[in-house]
């Protein structure tokens, strides 16, 4: 296979889903127009990954028979691997050399590494940590849409005081800022308690520890990072139907 459709394929395979890459491999096969093609579907990534991977098909000299059927196996394999799950114990605080497990912090950091599109963060409190924000303004620069769910002072009732846990992102410009409105809260001392982070709707950490110093790196904490399956992106889209419909609202 031609490298450079190859290295495209690829693209668009980070940017869609397998569905979408099955359509796409179809209506090549049917030797739809260019121009119809990249807008077979009305999403916002579809149409630029389309006609990138056509571009490349053409520069190559890839046929349409090659092409459909290297991007149905690509949509294959990604579902294949979507569906292989691994399940990690992930530790804050004291390590045994007998049983070694990795640290909130490394996970943590890692997790924001991969994600290529979308990260999702939850957390009670929050402070500023070096490693994490560093990982942060890296994935935001790299065009992944970083969006952070965080209680608030008033949210919290007293039970958090000093600055908002909001102000823990203050210095990494282009992360978007959600909070769970009191007025959203049906019963009476509520808290927005939530502890994770999911990469790409595919990565997830949930663990007891806040985005903190203490809970990251000196507390004792425990968790565990669930890659593949459906747990990552059911907790994606349900984040994102709170969003929607208005039960969390923008900072």
């Amino acid at each position: 296979m031609n490298p450079g459709f190859e290295r495209a394929v690829e693209s668009a395979a980070r940017a869609l889903p397998p569905a979408h890459l099955r359509v796409l491999a179809a209506r090549i096969a049917e030797g739809w127009p260019a121009e119809a093609l990249a807008l077979a579907l009305p999403t916002v990534d579809f149409a630029p990954a389309a006609r990138a991977v056509l571009a490349a098909k053409e520069a190559g000299g890839v046929s349409d028979a090659e092409a459909a059927a290297y991007l149905r196996g690509v949509a294959a394999g990604m579902v294949r691997q979507a569906a292989e799950v691994t399940v990690e114990s992930v530790w804050s605080g004291p390590h045994t050399h007998a049983v070694p497990l990795r640290s909130t912090a490394q996970v943590l950091v890692e997790l924001v590494g991969e994600a290529r599109r979308e990260l999702l963060l939850m957390t009670y409190s929050a402070k500023p940590y070096a490693p994490v924000l560093e990982a942060l303004a890296a994935a935001i620069e790299r065009g992944v849409g970083v969006v952070a769910v965080v209680e608030t002072l008033r949210g919290a009732g007293g039970a958090l005081t000093d600055h908002e846990p909001a102000a823990a992102f203050r210095s990494v410009p282009g992360v978007e800022l959600w909070h769970w409105p009191t007025a959203q809260r049906t019963e009476a001392g509520a808290k927005m308690h939530a502890k994770l982070a999911v990469a790409d709707r595919r990565d997830m950490l949930v663990s007891s520890a806040n985005l903190t110093q203490s809970g990251i790196g000196k507390n004792v904490e425990a968790g565990v990072r669930i890659r593949g399956g459906a747990a990552p992106r059911r907790v994606a889209e349900h984040l994102a139907e709170l969003r929607f419909k208005g039960i969390l609202a923008r900072l």
